[in-house]
């Protein structure tokens, strides 16, 4: 089961003007679930993104990465779950590509003009009749209020569709936000398996639309992590329809693009921690914070060590207050430099180390007494400057072994 999480309300996920989404049965992997997705905008819109770091990334990142260096005129996007189409070499770019040559017939749009996505099983063909089969099924059920049916749509090993909304203000006009995203394993940063699409009616100049899709990733995507796998197919794209009655955010500096940004990592924020909270096998969300060192980066660094650790996040699935666990995971960090006489540790409220060693009020019990909760909160204070940063992550469960042990049959 989820950490405190459960599938969204329907009715709480704003429509996005000159945004319509709609899904079908295609039988991509199984019979009788959602598992295909058509998000279409209006003319007008534009979309950003980043895609996943890893070198073996699939066919559907190589294609959407063409097409969105091609034109900044998307008209649509097209997901399907149960079959990553990832390392299937020439076949899978040729099965990508006729997905979006397909739905391109339907829409009247070049092919160019559709960015695909796929998520599941890796190394195997993309079941490409299917998924063409299933389109004109999605496009009948196109509607602005389909956002709740899009997140269950994209669902792998998820056990809750993961979806959020807000409004926001600015330019003098009332801002809807609404985004959806997938991932409960292979999780790590660079990005996390995950898919994300987020999208506003905001007006905003393509390359400020970028520069934000990339900020939110570095505030949320960018710091999760299940079980240090990065995957083949991450995606997070950023689409703004243009509808809103503002002027376009042009400026990067403006107090205008301040508000758009954060409105947009707020949402990626949620998204990314409701993947943490619904990790395979997962029974508690942790955030490591770091604090006092002297970059960002660096915090992060040893955030990861940590939040990384299979010995750290075992012990917390077990309730066990085996911390030197944790201190052995930042002296291994790589701050090379580190001076870990000066380290403190929290575990929420309780200090556990001072200056690099045991803190001579812990006890035991407050250690375990935190372990027991469903949310904690991991503190290290490096002493060493005035930079923070923070990783969410899960315990280690016996469950996940068996998701991902049976994850094909």
């Amino acid at each position: 089961m989820p950490v405190n999480l459960s599938a969204p309300d329907p009715q709480a996920l704003h429509p996005i003007a000159g945004v319509t989404l709609g899904t079908a049965q295609a039988g991509i992997r199984k019979p009788g679930r959602k598992d295909l997705l058509v998000i279409r905008l209006d003319d007008g819109a534009r979309a950003a993104a980043v895609f996943t770091q890893n070198r073996f990334c699939a066919a559907p990142v190589i294609v959407a990465r063409e097409h969105l260096a091609s034109t900044s005129a998307v008209r649509a996007l097209v997901v399907n779950t149960g079959n990553a189409n990832a390392g299937t070499g020439g076949p899978g770019l040729a099965a990508a590509r006729a997905t979006c040559d397909a739905l391109a017939t339907l829409l009247e749009c070049s092919p160019a003009q559709v960015l695909p996505f796929s998520t599941g099983v890796i190394m195997e063909p993309l079941p490409v009749d299917r998924v063409t089969a299933g389109l004109p099924q999605c496009l009948r059920n196109l509607g602005p209020n389909a956002w709740a049916d899009a997140a269950e749509a994209i669902m792998t090993t998820d056990t809750v569709p993961k979806a959020a909304s807000g409004r926001f203000r600015v330019g003098g006009a009332d801002i809807g936000i609404t985004g959806i995203a997938k991932g409960a394993g292979m999780i790590r940063p660079n990005m996390a398996t995950m898919l994300g699409f987020v999208a506003t009616d905001a007006r905003v100049a393509g390359p400020l639309l970028q520069q934000a899709v990339r900020e939110a990733a570095g505030r949320s995507f960018n710091c999760i992590t299940v079980d240090g796998d990065t995957s083949t197919n991450d995606s997070f794209v950023l689409i703004a329809s243009g509808r809103a009655r503002m002027p376009e955010i042009a400026d990067a500096k403006s107090a205008e693009y301040a508000a758009f940004r954060n409105a947009v990592i707020d949402i990626s924020e949620r998204l990314a921690q409701a993947i943490i909270r619904d990790g395979e096998g997962a029974t508690k969300f942790i955030t490591v914070r770091v604090e006092g060192g002297r970059d960002e980066s660096e915090c992060r660094q040893v955030a990861y060590a940590v939040a990384h650790s299979p010995l750290v996040k075992t012990a917390f699935f077990a309730s066990d207050p085996n911390l030197g666990r944790i201190l052995a995971a930042v002296g291994y960090a790589g701050v090379t430099d580190l001076d870990v006489g000066k380290v403190d540790l929290y575990l929420d409220d309780v200090l556990v180390a001072k200056g690099g060693g045991r803190h001579a009020g812990y006890e035991e019990a407050d250690g375990q007494r935190v372990m027991k909760q469903s949310e904690i909160t991991v503190r290290i204070v490096l002493a060493r400057g005035d930079a923070g940063a923070s990783v969410w992550t899960c315990d280690l469960s016996h469950d996940y072994v068996s998701i991902n042990a049976d994850y094909r049959s």
